[in-house]
């Protein structure tokens, strides 16, 4: 029983680290949207799993790894969420694959997309012909969001969690300096006050932060 003792202890402080972490990074951790989250939710595991069975650890040692790894999670996330040019050097941006029905062959090499993948993503999404669609985005998590000829009502996130997407205002031709003008003829002083921007048939459609 001596012998389970600390292997226990540790296993009911990784839970209640793993806890913690949920509930502070918010339950989107449970389904990762970038990379980041999926190495950080491995880090973990691995921290707690290789630590549990190994004696030459103290609980004490433990505990101080946990903090030290959640602090620098939390440090990461703050950094994210405040300043657009970390969260992009961080997470990377959506990377258009086909536009116009015209596949971009240089972005898909560079990220590792073969011929053979992109028609299997495709077909996955019920599409068989290239020229089928006018915007197939690969996202920061791996997956690709498609949009065809033809469709309506398509929603652009045009700023998310505070921050302007320069990719939505460069995909409608538009710059920062229009959307502060946009958001002053709403009642806005900064991009800063809205949660979510959505943008629809030239129209923008503003979630701003609870006050």
């Amino acid at each position: 029983m001596e012998f389970y003792s600390p292997i226990m202890i540790k296993l009911a402080l990784g839970i209640l680290c793993l806890i913690l972490q949920i509930n502070i990074m918010g339950k989107g951790n449970l389904a990762p949207t970038s990379a980041l989250d999926q190495v950080q939710n491995y880090v973990l595991g691995g921290i707690i799993g290789g630590i549990i069975y190994n004696d030459d650890i103290t609980v004490l040692q433990f505990i101080l790894v946990l903090i030290i790894w959640t602090l620098l999670v939390l440090i990461v996330k703050f950094s994210k969420e405040h300043n657009r040019y970390i969260k992009r050097w961080i997470d990377g941006r959506p990377i258009t694959l086909i536009q116009n029905g015209k596949v971009n062959v240089k972005e898909c090499l560079k990220n590792g997309i073969s011929a053979n993948e992109l028609m299997f993503k495709l077909r996955s999404n019920g599409i068989y012909e290239i020229n089928e669609v006018k915007s197939a985005v690969l996202e920061q998590n791996g997956q690709l969001t498609l949009i065809q000829f033809g469709d309506e009502n398509i929603r652009y996130p045009i700023i998310v969690d505070g921050q302007a997407n320069l990719d939505v205002l460069e995909l409608i031709d538009q710059d920062e300096e229009w959307l502060e003008h946009q958001l002053k003829e709403k009642g806005f002083e900064k991009i800063s006050e809205i949660y979510l921007g959505e943008y629809l048939a030239g129209e923008l459609k503003l979630h701003r932060y609870q006050e």
